[in-house]
């Protein structure tokens, strides 16, 4: 009997071994018990329902190690890696000349776009849904501001007055925006200036003459993926013929919209690509660990938390940054 039992140790020995020195999966299953250790990330409100996501399900797999992720914006994300507040800032734009001279090193992760939106009881709504609006349009409602009533916007007689929204924070979003409106920047847009991406939706939703700009993950809700109440999305008339064609017509649910970011359908800008950005090449082991999960399963989590994923090719590419 007592031999019995010995074998029997020595072939569950054997197999824990075993389990311990394979590749692939099996690895992961010795981190979850190695693996510890915190990372602490901030920044862009574009990233953030996704770096949630990634964190929650990274936790699940490495119960020891923590991962705290706080919005505030693509420019808080920046300074607080450059200053090493953090270990990852979330960044919604190009990583600009400037930044890279003080040291910020990037790995694209993932792409969304910001979306023009409005009130849901916008008075001339019918008429936005059939003719959108121009490049132009939005133009000279937030560049020029020679578009002051809505009935000036879509071709009638309303009087309401057009009230835009845009961010008081340095972020991504309203720098895609401006991009896209004949590549001006954030400090050129017009309206009333709002904190972050919550801030803008919500105060849409409260004017009926209301219109701003906001991440798709702000714009639609993650499980139903239809557009949040109260508000809705200006149609862009891309061919500028005064009408919303079939296939201009992608708003009415999230994937519609992932699908034409992916198909390019949807114009970048306001459609880029969003990154993880730290203070020179990450050196913490656990960091490293993190960005490549993110990379290669993390990357299955991307659509259903609202976002696009980015080409193989470019995950090799961004995976080389690491090594």
């Amino acid at each position: 009997m007592i031999l019995k039992k010995q074998i029997f140790f020595l072939l569950g020995a054997m197999i824990l071994i075993t389990s311990c020195n394979t590749g692939g999966k099996n690895n992961a299953n010795s981190e979850k018990d190695n693996l510890h250790g915190k990372i602490t990330i901030s920044g862009a409100f574009a990233l953030y329902p996704l770096t949630v996501k990634w964190a929650e399900e990274f936790q699940k797999i490495h119960p020891n190690v923590t991962i705290n992720v706080s919005a505030g914006g693509a420019g808080k994300g920046m300074a607080d890696a450059l200053s090493k507040m953090v270990d990852l800032g979330m960044y919604s734009k190009s990583v600009s000349p400037e930044e890279q001279a003080k040291g910020a090193w990037w790995i694209a992760v993932a792409k969304d776009a910001v979306l023009p939106t409005i009130n849901a009881n916008n008075p001339v709504l019918s008429d936005l849904k059939k003719k959108g609006l121009t490049k132009q349009k939005f133009f000279d409602v937030f560049i020029t501001g020679k578009i002051k009533t809505w009935g000036e916007a879509v071709g009638n007689g309303s009087k309401a007055e057009v009230q835009p929204f845009t961010r008081s924070d340095a972020c991504g979003a309203a720098d895609m925006w401006a991009k896209y409106l004949k590549g001006k920047k954030q400090e050129d847009l017009l309206g009333l200036g709002v904190n972050g991406d919550p801030g803008v939706a919500d105060a849409v939703r409260k004017n009926k003459e209301g219109i701003g700009f906001n991440n798709l993950g702000f714009v639609y809700e993650m499980k139903t993926r239809k557009i949040y109440q109260g508000l809705d999305v200006i149609p862009i008339d891309l061919n500028e013929n005064g009408k919303i064609d079939p296939e201009e017509s992608f708003y009415q649910t999230m994937d519609g919209v992932i699908k034409a970011i992916n198909d390019g359908v949807y114009p970048s800008p306001p459609a880029r690509e969003l990154f993880l950005v730290s203070g020179g090449k990450p050196t913490n082991p656990l960091v490293v660990i993190f960005l490549k999960w993110i990379l290669g399963d993390g990357q299955k989590f991307v659509h259903e938390a609202g976002y696009v994923t980015i080409p193989s090719e470019k995950i090799t590419e961004e995976l080389k940054k690491l090594n």
